[in-house]
């Protein structure tokens, strides 16, 4: 798990809270707030670990939003809380590359314009595009979620449908009459 930042179009700091999948590099939850805080943390711990899909354990940084309260809930929840070391972002490298899988191919190519408009945008792009239609090289070249309908890349044969995401910033090729 792990926070970034994103600015508005009136220069405001949206927080954005990650816990993601490393097995199959899949976003499990993402939240966006203005004023993060311990308890606002823990919530949101709450709503992406319900009790009978809890984690073995959980990695992050140490920020300090992810202070007392937090390692206590993780305690109670049975999850193992593995704080990687100070100013080694490359020990959580599947956050750190997914948020800036998110920068580079959604939020450098976008004005946020509030809270709701961000989620929006997370939302659609996790979604509808990068967990069942992009592909990742760590996956054998699958996708976090496996879709039948998808075409291969190799078969130059098969009619496509591009549908587009994102408002047509990305695009999802499906198999055409499926």
């Amino acid at each position: 798990m792990d926070f970034f930042t994103v600015p508005t179009l009136r220069s405001r700091i949206l927080y954005v809270f990650v816990i993601l999948n490393h097995a199959r590099r899949q976003a499990l939850h993402i939240a966006v707030t203005e004023r993060p805080t311990m308890t606002w943390t823990v919530q949101q711990l709450r709503e992406a670990t319900p009790f009978d899909q809890q984690p073995r354990y959980l990695l992050h940084d140490n920020d300090g939003i992810f202070g007392q309260e937090v390692r206590s809930f993780l305690e109670s929840s049975g999850i193992n809380n593995i704080c990687i070391a100070r100013q080694a972002p490359w020990q959580n490298s599947y956050v750190e590359r997914f948020i800036g899988t998110l920068r580079r191919e959604l939020l450098d190519h976008v004005i946020v314009l509030n809270e709701r408009h961000l989620c929006r945008l997370l939302d659609e792009f996790a979604t509808h595009y990068y967990h069942p239609a992009r592909a990742h090289q760590g996956l054998g070249g699958q996708t976090p979620i496996q879709s039948h309908h998808l075409a291969s890349p190799l078969d130059a044969t098969v009619p496509l449908l591009g549908t587009p995401v994102c408002g047509g910033l990305h695009h999802r090729y499906l198999v055409s009459g499926t």
